[in-house]
């Protein structure tokens, strides 16, 4: 372990971690998301279920490095464009943020009845599914960038684990907020379609700076948060 007897090491867990944290925001929304429409008694096992095997599926995943940097490589051709299982991977993952957001926004939007449009959703095993699911699919991206600041994995797990449990730690206050206001969970829905576009985006090969995309998001959170207080002043 001589590596932790460099500085270098240090800036780079830090950076690391740091990127992990940014990064699991949407993790965190759409977890919020899904767990809130469980019976109460299964929504904080929901979340720290499905944050604790979203960390196992990801560190596997980077002891599997090599095997994900394989998943680069093209596997369909059309003419100049090129297709790799990645790209596949997040093509299948922006979709399917984009109908289940859309669907979402649409229930709440008609004001159909928890009863009527959660029958699916209230299963324990559904849900932990779907947070493990979309957990690898936000995986890729933040493994790869990882690569580009360091090449020791033993940082790279630390993170990882690191950014699970601050995770685990604000998830409840987090889910509690964003499941209590109406106006805040359509917010977090559109974030989720924002997540979605950007992912079918980057699987045609273009890529989006996630900057812009965090700062719409936190300006859109400011205003709304600006709204509620002149709502609660003038109740």
């Amino acid at each position: 372990m001589e590596i932790f007897l460099q500085a270098d090491t240090w800036v780079a867990l830090l950076t690391l971690t740091f990127m992990e944290i940014v990064l699991g925001v949407d993790n965190i929304i759409f977890i919020s998301l899904v767990a809130g429409k469980l019976p109460e008694h299964q929504q904080k096992k929901a979340r720290i279920g499905g944050l604790a095997l979203a960390m196992i599926t990801r560190v596997l995943l980077l002891l599997g490095i090599t095997w994900i940097i394989g998943l680069t490589k093209p596997v369909l051709t059309f003419g100049d464009f090129e297709l790799s299982w990645r790209d596949i991977i997040l093509l299948a993952g922006g979709i399917f943020l984009l109908v289940k957001s859309t669907l979402e926004i649409h229930h709440k939007v008609e004001g159909q009845h928890e009863t009527e449009r959660n029958v699916s959703a209230k299963s324990f095993g559904l849900a932990i599914g779907q947070i493990v699911m979309l957990d690898i699919i936000f995986s890729f991206d933040s493994i790869l960038t990882a690569i580009g600041l360091t090449t020791e994995i033993v940082l790279m797990i630390i993170a990882v684990i690191i950014s699970i449990l601050v995770m685990m730690i604000f998830a409840k206050a987090i889910s509690d907020f964003v499941n209590k206001h109406p106006t805040i969970q359509i917010l977090a829905l559109s974030f989720l379609i924002l997540i979605g576009v950007m992912l079918i985006i980057e699987a045609v090969h273009y890529h989006v700076p996630k900057g812009y995309i965090y700062f719409s998001v936190f300006f859109s959170l400011s205003i709304e948060m600006l709204n509620m207080r002149y709502r609660k002043k003038n109740d």
